[in-house]
């Protein structure tokens, strides 16, 4: 792909919106993922370049939590390795799907997204108990399955992440929180490196990406303390109804 010299402010400022929403509810990959195809990168190379800024991000959301002393470790080891080999297959299964089928999944996936975080379950926080083996089964099949959604498409995947350490490990808010950040991190790092190995990352337009992602997770901190998230949740959703939309348009339009 030859790069035009305009593409890097407009990934580097989309990159921060991203960190902006990322920081204010969940989502920004709904955002990041549909942009670098809309570039011109190819959508298994867009969906691995993605990733190289979740993992940035993760890095630093993990050492922010652990100087907190907020990292929960007991069910992030317990799930971690289900989600780790779900996010290999599904990263071998994106990279070999074609492009139109992946965008029209991506467009599906985009609009089911957003409706589960303006609906918001996680707003039923639960407090830590000890936990049943049928929900400690549950719990492992459900990372086993985040994990593959994960590394074939990943978007939206941290905020699947929260709901179910919230509704079936019952974990209070700022623990579930940690569980995305360890378990999805992880997850994420593996499968960039199937992404790699293929050939399907570039990465410095991750790296651009990722520091996008710091400036704009900044400066959603700085949001999150008024009373503006609410407004910024609602221009996600239209926005990402018109990506979703450009997605299944471009599809058909190739097609024919």
């Amino acid at each position: 792909m030859d790069i035009d010299i305009w593409i890097y402010p407009v990934i580097l400022m989309v990159g921060l919106v991203a960190g902006i929403i990322n920081t204010v509810s969940a989502g920004g990959s709904l955002l990041t993922l549909p942009m670098l195809i809309f570039l011109g990168l190819p959508s298994a190379e867009a969906n691995g370049t993605n990733r190289v800024a979740i993992v940035v991000q993760t890095m630093i959301a993990v050492l922010a939590f652990r100087n907190k002393g907020q990292l929960e470790t007991k069910v992030s080891a317990m799930v971690m390795l289900p989600a780790v080999i779900g996010s290999v297959l599904g990263a071998f299964a994106a990279v070999a799907i074609g492009d139109e089928l992946f965008q029209l999944i991506l467009a599906v996936t985009m609009v089911v997204t957003i409706i589960f975080i303006i609906w918001d379950p996680t707003k039923r926080v639960g407090a830590d108990h000890r936990l049943s083996m049928s929900r400690k089964l549950l719990g492992l099949f459900t990372f086993l399955a985040i994990g593959f959604y994960g590394g074939f498409i990943q978007v939206g995947a941290g905020f699947y992440i929260v709901v179910t350490a919230l509704l079936v490990f019952q974990l209070s808010f700022i623990h579930a929180n940690s569980v995305k950040i360890l378990v999805g991190g992880t997850y994420v790092f593996v499968s960039l490196i199937v992404f790699g190995i293929n050939g399907e990352v570039n990465w410095a337009l991750g790296l651009l990406l990722a520091v996008g992602n710091a400036c704009g997770a900044w400066l959603g901190s700085q949001i999150i303390m008024g009373s503006k998230t609410k407004l910024i949740k609602w221009i996600l959703l239209v926005t990402v109804l018109i990506m979703a939309v450009r997605l299944v348009y471009d599809v058909v339009m190739i097609g024919r």
